[in-house]
């Protein structure tokens, strides 16, 4: 495969931003495989956002070649008070439940590297956290706390403090030369681009992927708050049962949520329905919306261009948008339910341990 097709693979959508593309032109001409990774907190249930949506990725990446990691971040997860603060339930879970949600998409140990944090802390590692934070300041830190999903104003224990330094040490010690995440982890990627430059460490390009909203849209932004601000603060989140789809939701509960869905006539901006069938539904294939002959027939959709302009014009009622976003959900997500019916034990590891916090 040519560098020009591996790069249009890596930004592909859902990637929203890669820092910087002349990085990564440069990681392919000097590795034949590439490191990935990409590190995810233990908490709660996988949903579309965090798993569909990083599993699509992820096979962008396999296809140019790249060597994909899914970093099992127990310790982060465990700073950051995630299951009640358990951190022998924060590891259960992490390598029962959450790896084999990432299995079920069809990422399984043939394909991706699962590492479990922990197990990669030894001295040399500490010896780097603490060598990134004598190369940066406090205050420098305190501005990416919101990568942990709190504002730079909420009180939280001191720990959080090495948090940051924490995720750029891993980008280190996995030796990975593609950092991967959403939008809303891009600052602590910045912190540890401008660090690694003061320690003469070689650089590493940054993939930062679309924030998926959560099923009530954005329909109560604050007016005070900024763009990135807002649409982090309605991405879909595991911790709201309502703004969410789950892998493993039975058809009935796809289809129950998505028609609850905030979905407002003619408008495209700030409406997860759109925004699902842009970035999941059509990204190799035309929507198909089934309707009746006298709300015009059946239609397929080629394009999310397409999908936004007859959609901003009135001519697809919200409906009608929800039972095909829904119809396709439900056959994506075809294989995850399946895998969980056949291993119980792992929904029974998240309820419980979810429960219990």
């Amino acid at each position: 495969m040519d560098l020009e097709k591996k790069i249009e693979l890596v930004c592909r959508a859902p990637t929203e931003e890669v820092v910087t593309r002349e990085d990564l032109k440069q990681i392919f001409e000097n590795y034949s495989a590439p490191n990935h990774y990409i590190g995810f907190e233990i908490s709660g249930k996988v949903h579309i956002g965090s798993g569909l949506m990083t599993t699509l990725k992820i096979k962008d990446f396999m296809q140019a070649g790249i060597k994909p990691t899914i970093f099992l971040a127990d310790y982060h997860a465990w700073i950051n008070g995630k299951l009640g603060g358990d951190l022998k339930k924060i590891q259960e879970v992490a390598l029962g439940y959450f790896k084999h949600a990432f299995v079920s998409l069809g990422l399984d140990e043939t394909k991706v590297n699962y590492v479990l944090a922990s197990k990669l802390y030894d001295d040399d590692y500490w010896r780097i956290v603490l060598d990134i934070a004598r190369s940066t300041t406090i205050n420098r830190i305190l501005r990416t706390v919101t990568i942990m999903g709190r504002k730079e104003t909420e009180a939280t224990h001191a720990s959080a403090i090495f948090y940051p330094a924490m995720q750029a040490a891993d980008i280190l010690k996995l030796d990975a030369q593609i950092a991967h995440a959403g939008m809303d982890q891009r600052k602590v990627h910045m912190l540890a681009r401008e660090v690694f430059a003061k320690m003469n460490q070689k650089t590493f390009a940054a993939v930062h992927g679309h924030l998926l909203p959560g099923l009530q849209g954005m329909e109560r932004m604050n007016p005070e708050q900024g763009a990135e601000d807002a649409r982090i603060d309605a991405k879909m989140s595991k911790s709201k049962p309502s703004s969410a789809i789950y892998i493993h939701d039975s058809e009935e509960e796809i289809k129950s949520k998505i028609s609850k869905a905030f979905c407002p006539e003619k408008v495209i901006e700030g409406n997860p329905m759109i925004e699902y069938a842009e970035y999941i539904c059509m990204r190799d294939k035309p929507l198909k919306v089934e309707r009746p002959e006298k709300f015009g027939g059946d239609l397929e959709i080629a394009s999310a261009d397409e999908l936004k302009k007859i959609y901003s014009e009135g001519k697809l009622h919200p409906m009608d948008l929800k039972n095909a976003v829904a119809k396709e959900l439900v056959i994506l997500l075809k294989p995850s339910r399946d895998y969980f019916a056949n291993n119980q034990q792992y929904i029974e590891q998240i309820n419980s341990a979810t429960i219990s916090r």
